[in-house]
């Protein structure tokens, strides 16, 4: 064997030891503790499911997984964390509305292509936004609302959890289709927005069903419309703004995505601990008093999820664009 031909030989052994390796480490995964990382702040409404979700599809795949908790820019740092990771199925993403789809439109160079930079896992959640004003509004439906609006939106103001955040998209998603022209006033964060709203120094927001339960059920605020097509199992009693007549679904999702070129067989494996996970009778129920939709199972699949993105991409960026709607 002449020394060329031995070079090349022994180049081929090495690439196949490496494939088999790849191969066998996959099959091996996963051998120890993972990370879930959840882009927003400890104790948010994002981190409930998370927290939930990591402890039950970690009892499935037999490993500890935690839930590292990294904010800011959005949610795109904590999301950058994961595209930066290894690709070996330790680091993966608990991904929403905000960090997938429409931050990639609001942010004129966004850290990340959500579309080309991740591997998609499954979508998981849906949770709907639900419309509440403050108690005195004189208004107890999507109409009376509508109307009220638009003879007093010059001295009117709507809150969100800051600009570009799913809830001030959601609203201005609302505002749109209703025709209303109305302030809005950014807080840091949803609860101050609520605690504002609750105080009667603005009129509305559309919060998180989660998040706005509690004040809703002490009768802090009015729930106008659950921004949806189906009711909430949360506000049972609380109208959709489909069913008034008003064509609103504003939400927010969950969902996991890898790092782009992780092996297949390891995004199989988590799908299918989330899948399980998701089957759970505890879980679901946990979810469904919380007001979370766990998502049916064909929806569930990393297929799905790559076109979902793209689609939620597209709807948003038409309301952002138009709205005139940027952080930066």
């Amino acid at each position: 064997m002449g020394e060329a031909m031995r070079k090349l030989f022994f180049a081929g052994l090495a690439v196949l030891g490496m494939l088999a390796a790849g191969q066998a480490s996959a099959e091996e995964w996963p051998t120890h503790t993972l990370t879930m990382v959840n882009p927003f702040a400890a104790g948010g409404p994002n981190d409930v499911p998370a927290r939930l979700f990591a402890q039950r599809m970690g009892e499935i795949l037999g490993q500890t997984i935690i839930v590292e908790n990294v904010g800011g820019a959005g949610g795109m740092n904590g999301a950058e964390r994961v595209v930066k990771a290894t690709p070996d199925g330790y680091t993966f993403l608990q991904g929403t509305v905000g960090t997938q789809a429409q931050n990639q439109t609001l942010y004129k160079k966004p850290l990340y292509d959500s579309t080309k930079d991740f591997v998609s896992v499954g979508l998981f959640l849906e949770v709907p936004l639900v419309l509440v004003v403050r108690k005195d509004l004189p208004v107890n439906s999507m109409k009376e609302f509508v109307a009220y609006a638009k003879a007093n939106q010059d001295k009117m103001q709507f809150a969100s959890a800051g600009t570009g955040s799913a809830i001030h998209l959601g609203c201005a998603l609302m505002n749109s289709v209703a025709g209303l022209d109305v302030t809005h006033v950014p807080y840091r964060g949803s609860n101050p927005a609520m605690q504002d709203i609750v105080s009667g120094r603005v009129d509305y927001l559309c919060d998180i069903v989660t998040s706005a339960k509690p004040q809703i059920d002490s009768s802090q605020v009015k729930a106008i419309a659950v921004l949806d097509d189906a009711r909430s199992s949360a506000l049972p009693d609380v109208p959709t703004a489909v069913e008034q007549g008003f064509n609103v679904k504003a939400y927010t999702w969950n969902a996991f995505f890898l790092p782009k070129g992780t092996p297949d067989a390891i995004v199989q494996k988590l799908n299918h601990a989330m899948i399980e996970a998701m089957k759970t009778p505890e879980l679901r129920q946990r979810m469904d008093a919380l007001g979370l939709k766990i998502v049916s199972e064909d929806r569930a699949t990393p297929a799905y999820l790559d076109g979902f993105v793209q689609s939620e991409i597209a709807k948003w960026s038409t309301l952002i664009k138009t709205s005139g709607i940027s952080v930066d």
